[in-house]
């Protein structure tokens, strides 16, 4: 019969193999790689370009490795989130909604741009005959990427709300995939006008990449929350607030902080909250794009 001296000692040997393995763990996770992406609404190569010095950035603020890791579609960045593919997200207002929804409220909004409390979307044409919501009657039209806020979910709200539906009013509405490919659309007459993101309608405008006196914007909307930092909320809350402190403490004033929001199209960070996203869900589901 085993004596209890000897089971104290098994009990001391198994403790302490159980710190072992948890400290390996951790080291782990100190020592692995933080993988992030972005929803596709801009061309794989304009993505990785804006993200490299914001990486580069965070790698030094979290101590861990930080990799890109693109995705082919909205729904995917959704997803990979979802399924540990990645540690953290930029999300727009609508694919948050989604991952908030597919994830039963797992999903943590961490900082936004100041610009995302007021964003907007355009509409741009070459038609001379457009110049309000109300003219887009019998037109064909471009939206960015089905599950888009700005190039998408806003600009149908903003008509629904004019009283004119996208999908019985227009000749005909196609999903160009990205804000930049509307833009190529809209200029190269395929469409007749086209939705997209202010931020990369004006980007584009300042790279002399769109003639504004060809392509001109005929209507922007009222302001709405969109872009987001998003993570799991099982992340550890060391490496949230990490995170969140990194994005806060970017200053414009510092040289290299002002390459890394340059490419961010930012002023600052500010914090964000779930609740920010409300009107982008109802708005989802009014438009009949989210479930409820």
């Amino acid at each position: 019969m085993m004596k209890f001296s000897s089971l104290r000692t098994m009990k001391s040997v198994l403790a302490a193999g159980l710190l072992v393995t948890a400290a390996f763990a951790q080291a782990q996770s100190a020592n692995g790689v933080f993988r992030v992406t972005a929803i596709p609404d801009e061309a794989p190569t304009e993505l990785q370009r804006k993200f490299k010095p914001l990486g580069d950035y965070l790698e030094k603020k979290i101590g861990m490795k930080v990799e890109f890791t693109p995705v082919t579609d909205y729904a995917a960045s959704v997803e990979a989130l979802i399924n540990k593919k990645v540690d953290m997200v930029w999300f727009g207002g609508f694919t948050f909604v989604q991952a908030k929804e597919r994830s039963k409220n797992q999903v943590t909004p961490l900082v936004q741009r100041a610009e995302d409390e007021k964003f907007r979307s355009v509409f741009i044409t070459t038609q001379k005959d457009i110049n309000k919501l109300e003219d887009l009657k019998g037109h064909t039209l471009t939206f960015g990427s089905e599950s888009s806020t700005s190039g998408h979910l806003m600009p149908r709200s903003f008509l629904l709300a004019a009283k004119i539906n996208p999908d019985t009013d227009l000749k005909r509405i196609a999903f160009s995939g990205a804000h930049d490919a509307t833009v190529a659309a809209v200029a190269g007459g395929k469409v007749d006008a086209g939705a997209l993101n202010i931020s990369v309608w004006e980007k584009l405008v300042a790279e002399k990449k769109v003639d504004p006196g060809v392509v001109r914007v005929f209507y922007t909307t009222p302001g709405y929350y969109d872009y987001n930092w998003t993570v799991r909320t099982d992340m550890n809350a060391d490496l949230k607030k990490k995170l969140t402190d990194a994005f806060l403490a970017l200053d414009p004033k510092n040289p290299q902080d002002k390459v890394i929001m340059d490419l961010q199209r930012a002023s600052k960070f500010i914090p964000t909250k779930a609740e920010n996203y409300i009107a982008i869900e109802a708005a989802a589901q009014n438009a009949g794009l989210l479930k409820k």
